[in-house]
Protein backbone atom coordinates (compact mmCIF):
# COMPACT_ATOMS: atom_id res chain seq x y z
CA UNK A 1 0.00 0.00 0.00
CA UNK A 2 2.85 2.01 0.94
CA UNK A 3 4.74 1.73 -2.34
CA UNK A 4 1.49 2.33 -4.48
CA UNK A 5 0.82 5.41 -3.15
CA UNK A 6 4.53 6.74 -3.22
CA UNK A 7 4.27 5.30 -6.74
CA UNK A 8 1.25 7.16 -7.50
CA UNK A 9 1.47 10.31 -6.14
CA UNK A 10 5.13 10.96 -8.08
CA UNK A 11 3.40 10.24 -10.91
CA UNK A 12 1.01 12.42 -10.35
CA UNK A 13 3.16 15.38 -10.06
CA UNK A 14 5.22 14.51 -13.08
CA UNK A 15 1.59 14.01 -15.38
CA UNK A 16 0.30 17.77 -13.87
CA UNK A 17 3.93 19.19 -14.68
CA UNK A 18 3.91 17.63 -18.36
CA UNK A 19 0.35 19.11 -19.10
CA UNK A 20 1.45 22.70 -17.70
CA UNK A 21 4.35 22.82 -19.92
CA UNK A 22 2.92 21.85 -22.93
CA UNK A 23 1.99 25.56 -24.23
CA UNK A 24 5.30 27.00 -22.91
CA UNK A 25 7.92 27.63 -25.86
CA UNK A 26 11.12 25.68 -24.60
CA UNK A 27 13.25 26.48 -27.82
CA UNK A 28 14.14 29.76 -26.56
CA UNK A 29 15.97 31.00 -23.38
CA UNK A 30 12.73 32.59 -21.96
CA UNK A 31 10.56 29.72 -22.49
CA UNK A 32 13.23 27.19 -21.16
CA UNK A 33 15.66 29.14 -18.39
CA UNK A 34 12.71 31.56 -17.19
CA UNK A 35 9.26 29.82 -18.04
CA UNK A 36 8.11 31.95 -20.64
CA UNK A 37 8.17 34.97 -17.69
CA UNK A 38 4.70 33.38 -17.15
CA UNK A 39 5.35 31.75 -13.65
CA UNK A 40 2.59 33.90 -10.61
CA UNK A 41 3.16 34.39 -7.27
CA UNK A 42 1.91 31.15 -5.84
CA UNK A 43 3.91 29.40 -8.53
CA UNK A 44 7.07 31.34 -7.97
CA UNK A 45 6.60 30.92 -3.30
CA UNK A 46 5.83 27.15 -4.13
CA UNK A 47 9.10 26.75 -5.96
CA UNK A 48 11.28 28.99 -3.54
CA UNK A 49 10.14 26.93 -0.35
CA UNK A 50 10.87 23.90 -2.13
CA UNK A 51 14.27 24.72 -3.51
CA UNK A 52 15.49 25.75 -0.11
CA UNK A 53 13.52 23.06 2.07
CA UNK A 54 14.94 19.66 1.35
CA UNK A 55 16.36 16.90 3.53
CA UNK A 56 19.76 19.31 4.21
CA UNK A 57 17.21 21.33 6.44
CA UNK A 58 14.64 18.72 7.40
CA UNK A 59 17.18 16.46 8.57
CA UNK A 60 19.86 18.91 9.29
CA UNK A 61 18.17 21.46 10.99
CA UNK A 62 15.91 19.33 13.19
CA UNK A 63 19.67 17.53 14.29
CA UNK A 64 21.00 20.73 14.93
CA UNK A 65 17.27 21.30 17.35
CA UNK A 66 17.92 18.15 18.73
CA UNK A 67 20.95 19.13 20.66
CA UNK A 68 20.69 23.15 20.82
CA UNK A 69 16.71 23.82 20.84
CA UNK A 70 14.81 26.44 18.84
CA UNK A 71 17.98 28.41 18.72
CA UNK A 72 18.71 27.11 15.62
CA UNK A 73 15.64 28.58 14.12
CA UNK A 74 17.75 31.78 12.84
CA UNK A 75 17.94 29.85 9.76
CA UNK A 76 14.27 29.91 8.84
CA UNK A 77 12.87 33.08 10.57
CA UNK A 78 15.67 35.58 9.30
CA UNK A 79 15.28 34.51 5.35
CA UNK A 80 12.08 35.88 5.84
CA UNK A 81 13.81 39.27 6.12
CA UNK A 82 15.96 38.79 3.53
CA UNK A 83 12.92 37.76 1.35
CA UNK A 84 11.35 41.05 2.05
CA UNK A 85 14.66 43.05 0.66
CA UNK A 86 14.26 40.96 -2.15
CA UNK A 87 11.11 41.97 -3.11
CA UNK A 88 11.52 45.80 -2.51
CA UNK A 89 15.12 46.33 -3.70
CA UNK A 90 16.59 43.98 -5.91
CA UNK A 91 13.64 42.34 -7.63
CA UNK A 92 12.57 45.84 -9.07
CA UNK A 93 16.02 46.30 -10.92
CA UNK A 94 16.85 42.54 -12.07
CA UNK A 95 13.01 42.72 -14.01
CA UNK A 96 13.66 46.17 -15.47
CA UNK A 97 17.05 44.98 -16.76
CA UNK A 98 15.33 42.08 -18.09
CA UNK A 99 18.40 39.80 -16.84
CA UNK A 100 18.08 36.16 -17.17
CA UNK A 101 21.19 35.16 -14.62
CA UNK A 102 22.51 37.12 -11.92
CA UNK A 103 26.59 37.50 -14.07
CA UNK A 104 24.14 38.85 -16.46
CA UNK A 105 24.10 42.01 -14.03
CA UNK A 106 27.72 41.78 -13.40
CA UNK A 107 28.65 42.12 -17.10
CA UNK A 108 26.66 44.92 -17.90
CA UNK A 109 27.59 46.54 -14.57
CA UNK A 110 31.68 45.70 -15.17
CA UNK A 111 32.89 43.50 -17.52
CA UNK A 112 32.69 40.33 -19.40
CA UNK A 113 35.39 38.90 -17.64
CA UNK A 114 33.97 39.47 -14.07
CA UNK A 115 30.80 37.88 -15.13
CA UNK A 116 32.93 34.21 -16.23
CA UNK A 117 34.65 34.51 -13.23
CA UNK A 118 31.22 34.66 -11.04
CA UNK A 119 29.34 32.07 -13.43
CA UNK A 120 32.48 29.94 -12.95
CA UNK A 121 32.04 30.52 -9.25
CA UNK A 122 28.51 29.58 -8.93
CA UNK A 123 29.12 26.09 -11.01
CA UNK A 124 31.97 24.47 -8.99
CA UNK A 125 29.90 25.30 -6.00
CA UNK A 126 26.64 23.87 -7.71
CA UNK A 127 28.94 21.12 -9.10
CA UNK A 128 31.01 20.02 -6.12
CA UNK A 129 28.57 20.99 -3.22
CA UNK A 130 25.58 21.35 -3.41
CA UNK A 131 24.01 18.78 -6.01
CA UNK A 132 26.49 15.93 -4.53
CA UNK A 133 25.35 17.41 -0.95
CA UNK A 134 21.90 17.24 -1.80
CA UNK A 135 21.58 13.80 -3.36
CA UNK A 136 23.93 12.17 -0.62
CA UNK A 137 21.50 13.59 2.38
CA UNK A 138 18.51 12.66 0.40
CA UNK A 139 19.43 9.46 -0.40
CA UNK A 140 20.85 8.49 3.11
CA UNK A 141 17.22 9.82 4.66
CA UNK A 142 14.96 7.88 2.16
CA UNK A 143 17.42 5.15 3.25
CA UNK A 144 16.69 5.26 6.88
CA UNK A 145 13.72 6.09 7.14
CA UNK A 146 12.06 3.48 4.96
CA UNK A 147 14.03 0.88 5.00
CA UNK A 148 15.62 0.07 1.79
CA UNK A 149 18.83 -2.23 2.09
CA UNK A 150 16.64 -4.62 3.72
CA UNK A 151 13.45 -3.46 1.03
CA UNK A 152 15.84 -4.48 -1.68
CA UNK A 153 18.14 -7.14 0.06
CA UNK A 154 21.32 -4.99 -0.69
CA UNK A 155 24.31 -3.50 1.56
CA UNK A 156 23.82 0.06 3.05
CA UNK A 157 26.64 1.16 0.27
CA UNK A 158 24.74 -0.72 -2.66
CA UNK A 159 21.25 0.88 -1.65
CA UNK A 160 23.17 4.43 -1.38
CA UNK A 161 24.23 4.19 -4.78
CA UNK A 162 20.72 3.31 -5.90
CA UNK A 163 18.81 6.00 -4.45
CA UNK A 164 21.46 8.65 -5.55
CA UNK A 165 21.02 7.26 -9.25
CA UNK A 166 17.41 7.26 -9.16
CA UNK A 167 17.20 10.64 -7.44
CA UNK A 168 19.77 12.05 -9.79
CA UNK A 169 17.99 10.56 -13.23
CA UNK A 170 14.51 11.53 -12.43
CA UNK A 171 15.74 15.24 -11.18
CA UNK A 172 17.47 15.63 -14.17
CA UNK A 173 14.56 14.68 -16.43
CA UNK A 174 12.63 17.48 -14.81
CA UNK A 175 15.64 19.98 -14.68
CA UNK A 176 17.08 19.49 -18.55
CA UNK A 177 14.09 18.35 -20.49
CA UNK A 178 11.20 20.40 -18.72
CA UNK A 179 12.89 23.67 -18.42
CA UNK A 180 12.05 25.75 -15.89
CA UNK A 181 8.31 26.00 -16.00
CA UNK A 182 7.80 21.83 -15.20
CA UNK A 183 10.51 22.01 -12.20
CA UNK A 184 8.44 25.03 -10.47
CA UNK A 185 5.14 23.62 -10.84
CA UNK A 186 6.36 20.17 -9.65
CA UNK A 187 7.89 22.16 -6.91
CA UNK A 188 4.48 23.81 -6.21
CA UNK A 189 2.85 20.43 -5.89
CA UNK A 190 5.70 18.81 -3.62
CA UNK A 191 5.61 22.26 -1.73
CA UNK A 192 1.64 21.95 -0.61
CA UNK A 193 2.19 17.84 0.29
CA UNK A 194 5.34 18.92 2.22
CA UNK A 195 3.89 21.49 4.41
CA UNK A 196 0.98 18.80 5.15
CA UNK A 197 3.21 15.65 5.76
CA UNK A 198 5.71 18.21 7.55
CA UNK A 199 3.25 19.39 9.89
CA UNK A 200 1.81 16.05 10.70
CA UNK A 201 5.31 14.82 12.07
CA UNK A 202 5.00 17.06 14.86
CA UNK A 203 1.51 16.95 15.41
CA UNK A 204 1.37 13.03 15.87
CA UNK A 205 4.74 14.09 17.82
CA UNK A 206 2.75 15.69 19.83
CA UNK A 207 0.15 14.02 20.81
CA UNK A 208 2.44 11.03 21.19
CA UNK A 209 4.27 12.31 24.06
CA UNK A 210 0.84 14.18 25.40
CA UNK A 211 -0.60 11.11 25.50
CA UNK A 212 -3.31 11.88 22.93
CA UNK A 213 -3.84 15.57 23.67
CA UNK A 214 -1.83 17.88 21.60
CA UNK A 215 -1.89 20.46 24.00
CA UNK A 216 -0.45 18.48 26.91
CA UNK A 217 2.34 18.24 24.36
CA UNK A 218 3.02 21.07 23.89
CA UNK A 219 2.97 21.87 28.07
CA UNK A 220 5.20 18.82 28.42
CA UNK A 221 8.01 20.02 26.13
CA UNK A 222 7.79 23.38 27.77
CA UNK A 223 7.72 22.21 30.90
CA UNK A 224 10.50 19.30 29.98
CA UNK A 225 13.21 21.65 28.77
CA UNK A 226 12.73 25.34 29.19
CA UNK A 227 16.25 25.31 28.00
CA UNK A 228 15.57 24.16 24.04
CA UNK A 229 12.80 27.38 24.08
CA UNK A 230 15.39 29.89 24.24
CA UNK A 231 16.46 31.87 21.17
CA UNK A 232 19.54 33.51 21.92
CA UNK A 233 22.57 31.14 21.29
CA UNK A 234 25.79 31.72 23.60
CA UNK A 235 29.15 32.60 21.81
CA UNK A 236 29.69 28.43 22.72
CA UNK A 237 26.59 27.77 20.47
CA UNK A 238 26.48 26.61 16.58
CA UNK A 239 24.76 30.14 15.69
CA UNK A 240 25.37 32.74 18.40
CA UNK A 241 22.96 35.67 18.46
CA UNK A 242 25.83 38.36 17.65
CA UNK A 243 25.61 36.42 14.13
CA UNK A 244 22.80 37.56 13.58
CA UNK A 245 23.87 41.02 13.19
CA UNK A 246 26.90 40.14 10.85
CA UNK A 247 27.28 37.74 8.25
CA UNK A 248 24.27 35.30 9.06
CA UNK A 249 22.26 38.35 7.45
CA UNK A 250 24.38 38.42 4.66
CA UNK A 251 24.52 35.11 4.06
CA UNK A 252 20.67 35.08 3.98
CA UNK A 253 21.13 38.21 1.33
CA UNK A 254 23.08 36.54 -0.69
CA UNK A 255 21.04 32.75 -0.60
CA UNK A 256 17.66 34.94 -1.21
CA UNK A 257 18.89 38.06 -3.42
CA UNK A 258 21.81 36.71 -5.45
CA UNK A 259 22.24 32.72 -5.96
CA UNK A 260 20.79 32.14 -9.29
CA UNK A 261 19.00 28.87 -8.35
CA UNK A 262 16.68 30.56 -5.91
CA UNK A 263 16.58 33.94 -7.52
CA UNK A 264 15.71 32.13 -11.16
CA UNK A 265 12.35 31.84 -9.65
CA UNK A 266 11.03 35.30 -9.11
CA UNK A 267 13.13 36.51 -12.73
CA UNK A 268 10.60 33.88 -14.19
CA UNK A 269 7.86 36.01 -12.80
CA UNK A 270 5.01 37.37 -15.18
CA UNK A 271 5.29 41.04 -14.14
CA UNK A 272 6.69 42.69 -10.63
CA UNK A 273 3.24 42.48 -8.86
CA UNK A 274 3.34 38.62 -8.98
CA UNK A 275 7.15 38.32 -8.27
CA UNK A 276 7.24 40.51 -5.34
CA UNK A 277 3.41 38.73 -4.05
CA UNK A 278 5.81 35.85 -4.50
CA UNK A 279 8.80 36.21 -2.72
CA UNK A 280 6.47 37.69 0.15
CA UNK A 281 4.37 35.01 0.62
CA UNK A 282 7.36 32.53 0.31
CA UNK A 283 8.72 34.98 3.21
CA UNK A 284 5.89 34.29 5.56
CA UNK A 285 5.20 30.88 4.99
CA UNK A 286 9.21 30.72 5.69
CA UNK A 287 8.12 32.43 9.59
CA UNK A 288 6.21 28.67 9.76
CA UNK A 289 9.27 26.46 9.27
CA UNK A 290 10.85 25.79 12.24
CA UNK A 291 7.30 23.99 13.13
CA UNK A 292 8.95 21.64 10.09
CA UNK A 293 12.32 21.97 10.72
CA UNK A 294 12.76 22.85 14.81
CA UNK A 295 9.90 21.24 16.82
CA UNK A 296 10.54 17.97 15.70
CA UNK A 297 13.57 17.86 17.03
CA UNK A 298 13.21 18.73 20.52
CA UNK A 299 10.13 16.41 20.42
CA UNK A 300 12.43 14.05 19.36
CA UNK A 301 14.69 14.51 22.49
CA UNK A 302 11.82 14.32 24.73
CA UNK A 303 10.42 11.22 23.25
CA UNK A 304 14.68 9.23 23.05
CA UNK A 305 15.48 11.20 25.98
CA UNK A 306 18.47 12.87 24.38
CA UNK A 307 20.41 9.45 24.41
CA UNK A 308 20.78 9.53 20.47
CA UNK A 309 24.72 9.44 19.65
CA UNK A 310 23.84 10.82 16.05
CA UNK A 311 21.52 13.51 16.25
CA UNK A 312 21.16 13.92 12.35
CA UNK A 313 18.98 10.46 13.64
CA UNK A 314 17.12 12.15 15.41
CA UNK A 315 14.26 13.50 12.57
CA UNK A 316 14.42 9.69 10.86
CA UNK A 317 13.94 7.88 13.82
CA UNK A 318 11.15 9.90 14.95
CA UNK A 319 8.75 9.73 11.58
CA UNK A 320 9.28 5.93 11.76
CA UNK A 321 7.94 5.81 15.17
CA UNK A 322 5.28 8.15 15.00
CA UNK A 323 3.79 8.15 11.74
CA UNK A 324 0.64 5.77 10.97
CA UNK A 325 1.73 2.85 8.26
CA UNK A 326 -0.94 4.02 5.89
CA UNK A 327 0.74 7.45 5.56
CA UNK A 328 4.17 6.42 4.90
CA UNK A 329 4.08 6.06 1.00
CA UNK A 330 2.46 9.54 1.20
CA UNK A 331 5.00 10.95 3.50
CA UNK A 332 8.10 9.09 1.29
CA UNK A 333 6.64 10.91 -1.73
CA UNK A 334 6.71 14.34 -0.40
CA UNK A 335 9.90 13.89 0.64
CA UNK A 336 11.28 12.40 -2.31
CA UNK A 337 9.56 15.47 -4.07
CA UNK A 338 11.71 18.15 -1.83
CA UNK A 339 15.11 16.48 -2.82
CA UNK A 340 14.25 16.01 -6.23
CA UNK A 341 13.11 20.01 -5.66
CA UNK A 342 16.64 21.33 -4.73
CA UNK A 343 18.25 18.87 -6.78
CA UNK A 344 16.44 19.75 -10.56
CA UNK A 345 16.73 23.45 -9.26
CA UNK A 346 20.24 23.93 -9.22
CA UNK A 347 20.63 21.98 -12.10
CA UNK A 348 18.03 23.85 -14.27
CA UNK A 349 20.51 27.32 -13.10
CA UNK A 350 23.73 25.36 -13.55
CA UNK A 351 22.12 24.98 -17.35
CA UNK A 352 20.79 28.09 -17.54
CA UNK A 353 24.67 29.83 -16.09
CA UNK A 354 26.39 27.73 -18.67
CA UNK A 355 23.71 28.06 -21.56
CA UNK A 356 24.03 32.17 -21.24
CA UNK A 357 27.00 33.20 -19.74
CA UNK A 358 29.73 30.61 -20.81
CA UNK A 359 28.37 29.04 -24.17
CA UNK A 360 27.21 32.01 -25.81
CA UNK A 361 30.10 33.92 -25.02
CA UNK A 362 32.67 31.81 -25.14
CA UNK A 363 32.03 28.62 -27.18
CA UNK A 364 29.52 29.72 -30.01
CA UNK A 365 29.16 33.81 -30.30
CA UNK A 366 26.88 33.32 -33.22
CA UNK A 367 24.58 30.35 -31.62
CA UNK A 368 21.00 31.07 -31.84
CA UNK A 369 18.72 30.46 -28.84
CA UNK A 370 17.46 26.88 -29.90
CA UNK A 371 21.55 25.86 -30.07
CA UNK A 372 22.11 27.15 -26.60
CA UNK A 373 19.36 25.31 -24.46
CA UNK A 374 20.49 22.28 -26.83
CA UNK A 375 23.85 23.31 -25.18
CA UNK A 376 23.02 23.86 -21.94
CA UNK A 377 20.83 20.39 -21.92
CA UNK A 378 23.96 18.59 -23.09
CA UNK A 379 25.91 20.19 -19.78
CA UNK A 380 23.27 19.53 -17.55
CA UNK A 381 23.25 15.47 -18.48
CA UNK A 382 26.82 15.51 -17.67
CA UNK A 383 26.83 17.83 -14.63
CA UNK A 384 24.03 15.71 -13.27
CA UNK A 385 26.32 12.25 -14.47
CA UNK A 386 29.30 14.21 -12.55
CA UNK A 387 27.58 14.90 -9.07
CA UNK A 388 26.04 11.62 -9.20
CA UNK A 389 29.33 9.93 -9.11
CA UNK A 390 30.69 12.24 -6.79
CA UNK A 391 27.87 11.73 -4.15
CA UNK A 392 28.28 7.68 -2.76
CA UNK A 393 31.78 9.24 -1.70
CA UNK A 394 30.72 11.74 0.34
CA UNK A 395 29.95 8.70 2.94
CA UNK A 396 33.38 8.53 3.84
CA UNK A 397 33.47 12.59 4.48
CA UNK A 398 33.86 13.73 8.18
CA UNK A 399 31.34 14.33 10.92
CA UNK A 400 29.34 17.39 10.40
CA UNK A 401 29.16 17.77 7.04
CA UNK A 402 26.29 19.86 6.43
CA UNK A 403 27.93 22.60 8.91
CA UNK A 404 31.22 22.14 7.15
CA UNK A 405 29.42 22.78 3.68
CA UNK A 406 27.84 25.87 4.81
CA UNK A 407 31.35 27.70 5.72
CA UNK A 408 32.73 26.56 2.73
CA UNK A 409 30.07 28.45 0.96
CA UNK A 410 31.71 30.97 2.16
CA UNK A 411 34.26 31.03 -0.10
CA UNK A 412 31.74 32.44 -3.38
CA UNK A 413 28.84 33.57 -1.75
CA UNK A 414 30.44 36.82 0.57
CA UNK A 415 32.51 37.74 -2.75
CA UNK A 416 29.88 37.63 -5.26
CA UNK A 417 27.72 39.53 -2.65
CA UNK A 418 30.10 41.90 -2.36
CA UNK A 419 30.27 42.83 -5.94
CA UNK A 420 26.70 42.96 -6.53
CA UNK A 421 25.72 45.46 -3.33
CA UNK A 422 29.02 47.68 -4.59
CA UNK A 423 27.63 47.67 -8.05
CA UNK A 424 24.17 48.51 -7.46
CA UNK A 425 24.85 51.29 -4.94
CA UNK A 426 27.43 52.96 -6.88
CA UNK A 427 28.75 54.70 -10.63
CA UNK A 428 32.23 54.63 -11.06
CA UNK A 429 33.73 51.61 -9.56
CA UNK A 430 35.48 50.01 -12.38
CA UNK A 431 36.04 46.50 -13.55
CA UNK A 432 39.25 46.16 -12.48
CA UNK A 433 38.15 46.09 -8.69
CA UNK A 434 35.40 43.82 -8.84
CA UNK A 435 38.09 40.95 -9.99
CA UNK A 436 40.16 42.02 -7.51
CA UNK A 437 37.55 42.27 -4.97
CA UNK A 438 35.62 38.71 -6.19
CA UNK A 439 39.19 37.10 -5.93
CA UNK A 440 40.54 38.32 -2.98
CA UNK A 441 37.39 37.82 -1.17
CA UNK A 442 37.73 33.85 -1.88
CA UNK A 443 41.19 33.62 -1.42
CA UNK A 444 40.84 35.68 2.15
CA UNK A 445 38.44 33.18 3.13
CA UNK A 446 39.91 30.15 1.98
CA UNK A 447 43.09 31.22 4.18
CA UNK A 448 41.43 32.36 7.01
CA UNK A 449 39.16 29.20 7.62
CA UNK A 450 41.01 26.35 5.98
CA UNK A 451 44.42 27.31 7.17
CA UNK A 452 44.52 30.00 9.77
CA UNK A 453 41.53 28.30 11.67
CA UNK A 454 42.87 24.72 11.89
CA UNK A 455 46.69 24.96 11.65
CA UNK A 456 47.67 28.41 13.19
CA UNK A 457 44.66 29.49 15.67
CA UNK A 458 42.94 26.76 16.63
CA UNK A 459 39.43 26.12 16.26
CA UNK A 460 38.35 26.90 19.80
CA UNK A 461 39.73 30.19 20.17
CA UNK A 462 38.86 31.45 16.21
CA UNK A 463 36.28 33.54 15.74
CA UNK A 464 32.70 32.35 14.59
CA UNK A 465 32.83 31.65 10.22
CA UNK A 466 29.97 34.39 10.10
CA UNK A 467 31.63 37.02 11.88
CA UNK A 468 34.50 36.45 9.59
CA UNK A 469 32.02 36.66 6.45
CA UNK A 470 30.97 39.97 7.70
CA UNK A 471 34.47 41.25 8.23
CA UNK A 472 35.73 40.37 4.89
CA UNK A 473 32.52 41.71 2.93
CA UNK A 474 33.84 45.20 4.79
CA UNK A 475 37.38 44.59 3.78
CA UNK A 476 36.27 43.97 0.32
CA UNK A 477 33.61 47.00 -0.30
CA UNK A 478 36.42 49.18 1.67
CA UNK A 479 39.03 47.96 -1.27
CA UNK A 480 36.89 48.09 -3.90
CA UNK A 481 35.60 51.34 -2.90
CA UNK A 482 39.67 52.35 -2.84
CA UNK A 483 40.41 51.71 -6.26
CA UNK A 484 36.98 53.09 -6.93
CA UNK A 485 38.17 56.19 -5.98
CA UNK A 486 41.79 56.49 -7.44
CA UNK A 487 40.90 54.70 -10.99
CA UNK A 488 37.06 55.05 -11.57
CA UNK A 489 35.28 54.51 -14.28
CA UNK A 490 35.51 57.24 -17.27
CA UNK A 491 31.62 56.88 -18.01
CA UNK A 492 28.66 57.36 -15.45
CA UNK A 493 26.88 53.41 -15.54
CA UNK A 494 23.56 53.69 -16.25
CA UNK A 495 21.06 51.20 -15.43
CA UNK A 496 19.93 49.27 -18.96
CA UNK A 497 16.00 49.39 -18.74
CA UNK A 498 13.90 46.77 -20.58
CA UNK A 499 9.98 45.92 -21.49
CA UNK A 500 9.58 42.84 -21.18
CA UNK A 501 7.35 42.55 -17.98
CA UNK A 502 5.30 45.32 -16.56
CA UNK A 503 7.55 46.61 -13.80
CA UNK A 504 4.77 48.24 -11.71
CA UNK A 505 5.29 47.40 -8.09
CA UNK A 506 2.23 45.64 -5.64
CA UNK A 507 0.71 48.67 -3.79
CA UNK A 508 0.95 46.48 -0.25
CA UNK A 509 4.28 45.27 -0.90
CA UNK A 510 5.85 47.77 1.76
CA UNK A 511 2.87 47.23 4.42
CA UNK A 512 3.55 43.53 4.11
CA UNK A 513 7.22 43.80 4.13
CA UNK A 514 6.94 45.80 7.10
CA UNK A 515 4.44 43.59 9.21
CA UNK A 516 6.67 39.97 8.14
CA UNK A 517 9.96 42.11 9.34
CA UNK A 518 7.71 42.72 13.02
CA UNK A 519 6.64 39.59 13.06
CA UNK A 520 9.94 37.87 13.26
CA UNK A 521 11.05 40.61 15.74
CA UNK A 522 8.14 39.27 18.32
CA UNK A 523 8.90 35.25 17.19
CA UNK A 524 12.55 36.62 18.80
CA UNK A 525 11.19 38.47 21.31
CA UNK A 526 8.61 35.31 22.44
CA UNK A 527 12.03 33.18 22.68
CA UNK A 528 14.03 35.13 24.72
Amino acid sequence: MSLISFIGFTLLVGVISYLSTRKVNEKSSDGYFLGGRSLTASVIAGSLLLTNLSTEQIVGLNGAAYKEGVLVMVWETLAAIAMVITAIFLLPRYLKGGITTIPQFLQRRYDTTTKAIASGLFLTGYAVILLPTVLYSGALAINTMFEVPELLGVSDNTALWITIWGIGGIGSIYAIFGGLKAVAVSDTINAVGLLIGGILIPVFGLYAIGDGSLVAGIDTLFESHPDKFNAIGSKEASVPFSTIFTGMMLVQLFYWGTNQAIIQRALGAKNLKEGQKGLLLGSFIKILGPIIVVLPGIIAFHMFKGELANPDEAYPMLVSKVLPVSLVGFFAAVLFGAILSSFNSALNSSVTLFGIDIYKEYIDKEANEKGIVKAGKTFGIFLALISMCIAPLLVYATDGLFGYLQEANGIYSIPILTIIVVGYLTKRVPAIAAKIGIISGSLLYVISQFILKPFVVGTEDYPHFLHVMAVLFVLNIMIMLGIGKFYPKTKEYKQKYTEQVDIAPWKYVNLCGGLICCIVIGVYLYFS
